[in-house]
């Protein structure tokens, strides 16, 4: 196995068009667990440690510009305010050793349908920016994952960063396991609430503002499905119902009624199998659960903070 260690970014993408069989490695937290127990063996590995422009945060057009390698003890100490809902993901995962060396790059990276940032990264709308010699694009969240444990980078390609809005509303994680964290999701949930309208997840957003008008939700399931995935027509449903009924401007009381059919509606959404954390049918009902308490929890904290939220 060859060991690949560029200094800087150029270096790294040279070695990645070079040799696109290196497997990127940062915190390791994925790929050495798999070649300790000889699930894999790849050609080589490429090291990005020394590589200080992935370690960069970075504010422009009103996101957040999050390079690949910040672990995520960065985003929940210094990046808490800003993402709430990706600093609550990031506290569920693994231990506080595994936090100070795990990566949303290496999350990406990995693809899991189980992973826990990526519903986040859904609900927000966030772009994922993938670089190589050829040049650099921004691809949106909910068109990264191909398949469980695939994504569609190239094989020249390297994650460089993610893009993200900050939180404009309340937003809220959550997942079901056997314990809080040092556990794989058996389903997670990710909710963020839009006052001003939801990020749009477009790849080009250069001179432009991130928010729309008019209030919006946006939405994100983990482990239940082959690759993480928005309810949509949950979020449809939840942003007809809030308008409708003048409850972004009101901040009143949110019927239970709308919230057990947007918890009806998540389940329906995800596509669950069988397997030794869970039933499908487990799954669909935990989603439900989670979509009702995670909406209830936003939107009493949004009636609180007189959307002084983010």
């Amino acid at each position: 196995m060859d060991f690949l260690r560029p200094g800087t970014l150029a270096g790294a993408l040279s070695a990645k068009a070079d040799r696109p069989d290196a497997v990127p490695i940062a915190g390791g937290t994925d790929v050495m667990v798999e070649i300790n127990f000889d699930a894999r063996r790849p050609a080589a590995l490429l090291d990005l440690n020394p590589v200080t422009e992935l370690t960069q945060v970075a504010t422009e057009n009103g996101r957040l510009r999050v390079g690949a390698t910040v672990s995520y003890t960065q985003i929940i100490t210094g990046l808490g305010r800003e993402l709430p809902g990706l600093a609550m993901a990031s506290r569920t995962v693994g231990s506080p050793q595994i936090r100070n060396r795990g990566t949303v790059g290496g999350n990406l990276g990995a693809a899991s349908p189980a992973g826990d940032t990526h519903p986040v990264l859904l609900a927000c709308d966030a772009l994922i920016e993938a670089a190589s010699v050829r040049g650099t694009r921004l691809i949106p969240a909910a068109e990264f994952y191909a398949g469980p444990k695939r994504n569609v980078l190239a094989p020249d390609e390297l994650i460089t960063a993610f893009w993200i809005a900050p939180a404009a509303g309340p937003q809220q994680f959550a997942k079901i396991g056997t314990r809080n964290a040092m556990v794989i999701a058996v389903c997670s949930f990710a909710l963020s609430l839009w006052p001003g309208g939801r990020p749009g997840g477009s790849a080009s957003f250069a001179g432009t503002t991130p928010y729309g008008a008019g209030g919006t939700v946006g939405t994100g399931i983990g482990s239940a499905g082959p690759v993480p995935l928005r309810a949509v027509a949950a979020e449809d449903f939840l942003t007809d119902e809030l308008a409708a009924a003048g409850l972004w401007e009101s901040r009143g009381t949110l019927p239970d009624t709308v919230a057990r059919r947007f918890g009806e509606l998540v389940a329906g959404a995800a596509s669950p199998i069988d397997d030794v954390r869970g039933s499908a049918a487990y799954r669909r009902h935990a989603l439900s659960v989670l979509a009702r308490r995670t909406l209830g929890w936003a939107w009493e904290s949004y009636r609180k903070e007189a959307g002084q939220c983010g």
